[in-house]
C-alpha cells in the first residue's frame, strides 16, 4: 500500500501556482491568506484530451502581460496568457521530412524572459529539444490579428547528439548556455549565442567487476543562476552527480539517494542546495558543497515525482507527481504546509510569483474625524444594542452532562429524604398509636375502679 503522510497541515502563505497534467488541462491554484491559508483550484484551463497530453512547460514571468509556453504531445507548442489563459498564438514543431511528434517528443522547452535575436517588444524566443536531439531557437513576431496568429522569423536548428535520446534539458539563468542529457547522451553543454558546443563529460570508469554502466540522466539543472560552470544531474541508478566545467570532465562530487531513480533535481536560491525527488516519492534537501543530506522533507508521496518548483521569494517549494497531488513544503522546517488532489497525472508545475492577495484594507474614511451628526448616529445604535436582549449562548456537551449529572445527584437525594420523611411520619403514627393504647387501658382501669368502690 502506497505511503501517506498524517501530519496536521498548517496551510501556506498567499501564491499562486500553475500546474500540467497528463489529460492536457492546465489548473491554477491560489492561497490566500484570507481563506485560511488553504489552496484550492480557481480556474481550469483546456480539455480533457490523452492526445494533447503537457510534455513540458515554461513561464516568463514578468510583472506586465506573463506569458506561458506548453509543448504538447501532439507537436503543438501554445504561448497563452498566464493570467487568464488566452492563447496568443500556436505553433508547430513537427517538420513535414521529421519524424512524428509521438515518435520525437519535445522534452525540453524554454520561453526566454530577455530578448534575443534581435527581437521587439511585440515579439519573444522559444527553445525546443526534442528525444532525437533535434533543437531550435525561433523567434515569433505577435500580430495584432483579432485570430492571434503569429509569424516566425529568425530561427536557428542543430543537433546536440548523435545518438540516443535526450530526456532532460536547461537554460541557465543568464540564458546564454544549456545543458542536455539522456539515456545514452553525457551531460553537455552549448552556447546559445553560438550554437556551439563548449563542454561535454566524460564516460564513467568500469567498476571493480569490469562492467560498465550505461549513462541514462533523467533530470539536471544548474547549481547557481549566476553560474553556469555547475550543473547538477540526475541519473535512473539514483545517483546525483555534480559537475564543474572549470574543473574536470567527470563528477566533482557523486551520492546516491534511495534505490529509485531521479526524476527532479531543482536548484535553491542560496547557489549550493538542490531538491531532489525520485521515482518512489521522496523529497529531499542536499549541500552540494560536500554533498551531505540535509533532510528529508516530511511526509510522504505515495508515487513517482515528476516536478519540483521553487518560489522566487516566499521559503517555499511545490511538488507534483503520478499521485495527483500538488503539494507546497517549507524549506526551512521541510513540513507540509498543504496538498491539493487533482485527479490526473501531474507532469509539471510552475509558480507565479507576481500575485497579490486581494484582501479588503479599510478606506481611508474610517480614520477620519467625524461629525457630529455622525457621531450622534453611532450614539444611538449603542443604546439600541445595550437595550437588546443579549442571546444566550448553546452549552457546550461538557455543561450539558455536568447539569444531568448534578440533576441526577439532586433526586437521588430527594428520594433519600422522602424515604427518611416517611420512616419518621412512620415512628410518629406508632408512637400516636402506642399512646392512644395506653390512655384506652388507663380509662378502662379508672372504670373498673370506680365499679369496685361502688
Amino acid at each position: 500500500m502506497p505511503r501517506t503522510t498524517t501530519l496536521e497541515c498548517p496551510g501556506c502563505p498567499s501564491l499562486r501556482a500553475l500546474t500540467f497534467d497528463a489529460l492536457g488541462l492546465i489548473k491554477v491554484i491560489e492561497a490566500k491568506g484570507s481563506q485560511g491559508g488553504a489552496p484550492r483550484v480557481v480556474e481550469r484551463w483546456g480539455e480533457l484530451d490523452s492526445s494533447k497530453c503537457v510534455l513540458a512547460a515554461s513561464i516568463n514571468d514578468r510583472e506586465d502581460d506573463p506569458l506561458l509556453a506548453v509543448a504538447r504531445k501532439t507537436g503543438m507548442i501554445e504561448v497563452l496568457s498566464a493570467i487568464n489563459g488566452d492563447i496568443c498564438f500556436t505553433v508547430s514543431n513537427a517538420n513535414e521530412d521529421g519524424p512524428r511528434p509521438e515518435d520525437d517528443a519535445v522534452v525540453g522547452l524554454h520561453l526566454f524572459a530577455g530578448q534575443k535575436l534581435g527581437l521587439t517588444s511585440r515579439s519573444c524566443t522559444l527553445l525546443t529539444c526534442t528525444t532525437k536531439g533535434n533543437t531550435s531557437m525561433r523567434s515569433i513576431e505577435v500580430t495584432d490579428s483579432p485570430a492571434g496568429s503569429a509569424s516566425i522569423g529568425s530561427s536557428n536548428t542543430w543537433s546536440v547528439c548523435s545518438s540516443g535520446n535526450i530526456l532532460c534539458s536547461k537554460v541557465d539563468g543568464s540564458e546564454n548556455y544549456a545543458i542536455f542529457g539522456g539515456k545514452g547522451v553525457e551531460m553537455n553543454m552549448w552556447d546559445l549565442d553560438n550554437c556551439s558546443k563548449i563542454w561535454a563529460a566524460k564516460s564513467p570508469p568500469k567498476n571493480s567487476l569490469d562492467i560498465f554502466t550505461p549513462t541514462w540522466f533523467t533530470s539536471s539543472t544548474f547549481l547557481s543562476k549566476d553560474d553556469h560552470r555547475k550543473v547538477v544531474a540526475g541519473t535512473n541508478s539514483h545517483q546525483v552527480h555534480l559537475y564543474d566545467i572549470s574543473a574536470q570532465r567527470r563528477p566533482v562530487i557523486s551520492f546516491d539517494f534511495r534505490e529509485t531513480p531521479i526524476k527532479s533535481v531543482t536548484e535553491d536560491l542560496d547557489g549550493y542546495t538542490v531538491y531532489v525527488g525520485n521515482g518512489s516519492g521522496d523529497l529531499a534537501s542536499f549541500d552540494m558543497r560536500t554533498g551531505k543530506l540535509l533532510g528529508c522533507f516530511l511526509g510522504k508521496c505515495s508515487g513517482s515525482i515528476r516536478s519540483i518548483a521553487r518560489h522566487p521569494e516566499l521559503p517555499v517549494i511545490a511538488s507534483c507527481g503520478l499521485d495527483s497531488y500538488l503539494r507546497f513544503w517549507d524549506i526551512k522546517t521541510r513540513q507540509l504546509l498543504s496538498a491539493v488532489f487533482l485527479k490526473q497525472h501531474l507532469t509539471n508545475v510552475v509558480f507565479d510569483s507576481n500575485f497579490a492577495d486581494e484582501e479588503v484594507k479599510p478606506s481611508v474614511a474610517a480614520d477620519l474625524p467625524l461629525n457630529a451628526e455622525q457621531i450622534a448616529n453611532e450614539m444611538e445604535i449603542r443604546d439600541e444594542e445595550e437595550t437588546l436582549p443579549l442571546k444566550r449562548k448553546k452549552a457546550s456537551k461538557e455543561e450539558e452532562r455536568r447539569k444531568k449529572k448534578k440533576a441526577t445527584k439532586e433526586n437521588e437525594g430527594n428520594k433519600e429524604a422522602s424515604k427518611e420523611n416517611n420512616g419518621s411520619k412512620k415512628k410518629v403514627s406508632k408512637e400516636n398509636e402506642g399512646s392512644k393504647k395506653l390512655k384506652s387501658k388507663k380509662s378502662k382501669r379508672s372504670k373498673c375502679e370506680i365499679h369496685d368502690e361502688s
